[in-house]
């Protein structure tokens, strides 16, 4: 990896680095991800055993995925805006959304999750795997 994935919240209050490569970038059509960013899906790179700093102090909120296990959503108190989940069943696991990178250009999907959940207005890249749930990592 050539440099750090970097990111934060819209008002600059919480800010992140990540030193590892992300080990799959996804677009999630899931209703949870829906609600959370206002559209037809959320896009998020995942990391695995990350070495992460954290700047700032975010809120978490706490739901359980259509699987039943725990995430925590982390977001800005300030602006609001989405930042990173953590799993509870998953630990070593870090995720980022897309649009909170410094330079959302290193976003590039690699697959869609949860298709079964789509709208037809939600045009995904039809190029990609669509999984109808979360595939076996």
């Amino acid at each position: 990896m050539s440099k750090a994935y970097t990111g934060g919240c819209a008002c600059g209050a919480i800010h992140y680095k990540v030193s590892v490569e992300q080990v799959v970038m996804n677009d999630c059509q899931c209703r949870d991800c829906q609600r959370r960013s206002g559209t037809g899906h959320g896009s998020y790179l995942t990391f695995v055993d990350a070495d992460v700093k954290l700047e700032g102090d975010a809120k978490h909120w706490e739901v359980a995925g259509e699987s039943g296990n725990m995430k925590s959503h982390a977001f800005c108190p300030t602006c609001g805006s989405p930042v990173y989940l953590t799993f509870a069943g998953m630990p070593n696991l870090f995720t980022v959304h897309a649009a909170s990178l410094d330079d959302p250009g290193l976003y590039q999907p690699q697959m869609v999750t949860y298709r079964i959940r789509g709208h037809a207005w939600d045009h995904t890249d039809p190029a990609l795997p669509h999984f109808d749930k979360m595939p076996p990592m």
